[in-house]
């Protein structure tokens, strides 16, 4: 007899499989972790990841898509929500001082990507691309009503996300100074002034 589980129930299982699996993503690699370490960390039986998952990689792929959603969706509803267009180092600096809270998200995101194609594939077609197509209408507007100079709004979309989330990840795992509000607000002010100004002396 098939035992019923509240939907609430069934989601915050759900919910504490994807997060565990972040962590171990993370810390152990997608192929150093097994679904009896990913049952393990969530408190769950390994039967139960097979319930709400029907592989592995489907959770990699559900961790990830996730990521980039609840990332990119904070920073563009900022950049909506901006005063004005020249704001871009305030609405960066908060942003990317959360990003800290999602490094394990940003290394299962970068790390993993490179070795699944078909990840890659489905967050450039399912987020991102949709994301890019938010940021252009944004820079677009910015530039008919002459406060960015005219050019691709799309190409200047991609450049802006890029330099966000690269710069983010890479001060995050890759620096070898450590971690301070300081240096997130300085990365912040000078990629916003990069954007707007260039680095050429005018």
């Amino acid at each position: 007899m098939r035992i019923y589980r509240p939907p609430q129930i069934e989601g915050e299982t759900q919910t504490r499989i994807l997060q565990a699996a972040r962590r171990l993503f993370a810390q152990r690699g997608y192929g150093g972790s097994t679904t009896r370490d990913l049952a393990e960390a969530a408190g769950v039986a390994e039967g139960t990841l097979f319930r709400h998952f029907e592989s592995k990689k489907a959770i990699l792929v559900e961790v990830a898509t996730q990521g980039w959603v609840e990332i990119l969706t904070d920073l563009l509803t900022e950049l909506s929500e901006m005063g004005s267009y020249k704001a871009v180092a305030q609405v960066m600096r908060r942003r990317m001082l959360n990003l800290k809270q999602n490094s394990d998200m940003l290394r299962v995101c970068f790390m993993e990507a490179q070795f699944h194609p078909e990840l890659r594939e489905q967050i450039q077609a399912e987020v991102i691309a949709k994301m890019i197509d938010v940021a252009e209408a944004f820079f677009q507007t910015a530039m008919e009503r002459g406060i960015y100079r005219s050019m691709s709004p799309r190409v200047v979309a991609r450049i802006f996300l890029g330099m966000f989330t690269v710069a983010g990840f890479s001060q995050d795992t890759l620096s070898d100074e450590a971690y301070s509000p300081q240096a997130m607000q300085e990365l912040a002010e000078t990629l916003a002034d990069i954007f707007l100004n260039g680095v050429l002396v005018k």
